[in-house]
């Protein structure tokens, strides 16, 4: 393959892995939406109801002095913030059931996502 092949290769990879991350942000923008506050080990609201058998999306606002993190074992999720910061998760279709989450920064911080 000659140089110019090679990067006319590379720039369609390229932009078709970039095109496809757009399509997803853009989508989870269309998802139930859940928000979560994390504030030096405490959670606000501890126990979040979502749909079962939908993607849901969850924003994570870090309202705290310190570092927290998002995590969920059961869920293969985690998301660390910085002090101020703001990002989300999107989850996957749940079946019915309760999910554990908590603050990895504060072990104490306990929540559940709970798929009805």
């Amino acid at each position: 393959m000659t140089g110019m092949r090679k990067l006319a290769a590379w720039l369609a990879v390229s932009f078709g892995v970039s095109f496809s991350g757009m399509a997803t942000l853009a989508h989870a923008d269309d998802l139930p939406t859940f928000k979560l506050e994390m504030n030096d080990g405490k959670l606000n609201p501890a126990r979040i109801e979502v749909p079962a058998g939908k993607r849901v999306k969850i924003e994570v606002r870090n309202t705290g002095k310190g570092a927290a993190e998002f995590e969920s074992v059961q869920l293969r999720k985690e998301k660390v913030l910085a002090p101020g910061a703001d990002s989300f998760v999107v989850i996957a279709p749940l079946d019915p059931g309760e999910y554990k989450f908590f603050d990895d920064f504060h072990q104490q911080a306990q929540g559940v996502i709970v798929a009805k």
